[in-house]
């Protein structure tokens, strides 16, 4: 699994960790299937070339729309619903999403990128997009739809097949607030992606949070965090620790809230080393962001934590070591 950053997509991040809280009830699956003069018939002599971000970004795309959309520079923007309102179809390349490998065994590796669609309500649905080159021509092999604000915490190809770890709205959730855990399988045969009976997995607690260490990557969704020092964030049951730049920190964290993903955390103790002044910046700023915490989520792998301060709100990211 490769992961490469394009541009920032505010909306897709915002729907996935909740901030729009109405109950918006999960779209039925589709998918969009290729021409079948698209989808090789035997394996090539010589292995294509696989498509570039660039190319990716610059692509056009069917089955996420009615008609295919033509992407410039990872967006794509319709005419407004109504004339001159600021309502309007928009599609986007989903951020830091990137999977390559071989899904028709055809000799060649595809690309496999996520989309994103809103038409300004709270509802992001979220596609799969195979991507092969054939000749010249950089060509969509086929679009799986994977649901409404579904959050991904793990994505891989493995033995041909797009593998998805997510956290998704069931029975008794509300569109905004997904709680359900579920492996999700896609294989691309020649009608396209089909996605395999899913496998649920459990309901998203604390406990999902425990395991890796988690190093800090964006202190607000469009303000990347410096890479030294590296900030480190690691949960241990009731508490957290890691190493806040310059000192070690630790506290005590339990769930509980209003809404399913809420969590609490306690006052936040440290060591008391000095540092240079920028290190005592990124360290001062990091832990008081950290103490109003109120939320976690997941973002195409990565850990999404809503904090509150002083009537200022903002999410950090971080990316699994």
């Amino acid at each position: 699994m490769t992961f490469r950053p394009k541009t920032p997509l505010v909306l897709l991040m915002l729907a996935a960790i909740g901030i729009n809280l109405s109950a918006c009830s999960r779209g039925a699956e589709e998918t969009a299937t290729a021409p079948e003069s698209a989808l090789p018939t035997q394996a090539s002599a010589e292995p294509a070339p696989l498509p570039t971000p660039e190319e990716l970004a610059n692509a056009s795309y069917t089955g996420v729309l009615d008609e295919p959309v033509t992407l410039t520079d990872g967006q794509w923007e319709g005419e407004p619903f109504v004339e001159g309102g600021a309502s309007r179809p928009t599609v986007g390349l989903v951020a830091d999403f990137l999977l390559t490998g071989d899904l028709d065994d055809d000799g060649s590796a595809e690309a496999v990128v996520l989309l994103w669609t809103s038409s300004g309500g709270s509802g992001t649905f979220d596609y799969l997009a195979a991507m092969g080159r054939r000749g010249d021509q950089i060509v969509n092999l086929s679009t799986a739809e994977i649901g409404d604000r579904v959050q991904i915490r793990d994505a891989r190809l493995s033995d041909g097949r797009v593998v998805l770890h997510v956290v998704q709205a069931g029975p008794e959730d509300a569109a905004c607030c997904p709680t359900e855990k579920a492996r999700r399988t896609w294989i691309l045969q020649a009608d396209g992606l089909i996605e395999q009976e899913p496998e649920i997995t459990g309901t998203l607690s604390l406990a999902d949070l425990i395991g890796p260490e988690w190093v800090l990557t964006h202190f607000s969704w469009d303000e990347p965090a410096p890479r030294e020092p590296e900030v480190t964030l690691v949960f241990e049951e009731d508490r957290v620790a890691g190493k806040s730049g310059c000192n070690n920190y630790f506290g005590a964290v339990e769930e509980g809230g209003d809404m399913p993903s809420s969590i609490t955390l306690g006052q936040i103790g440290a060591t008391r080393m000095m540092c240079p002044e920028e290190i005592m910046l990124v360290e001062d700023r990091f832990q008081r962001q950290l103490s109003g915490v109120t939320q976690y989520s997941f973002l195409t792998g990565k850990l999404a934590l809503t904090w509150q301060d002083d009537g200022t709100a903002g999410v950090m990211l971080f990316r699994p070591r």
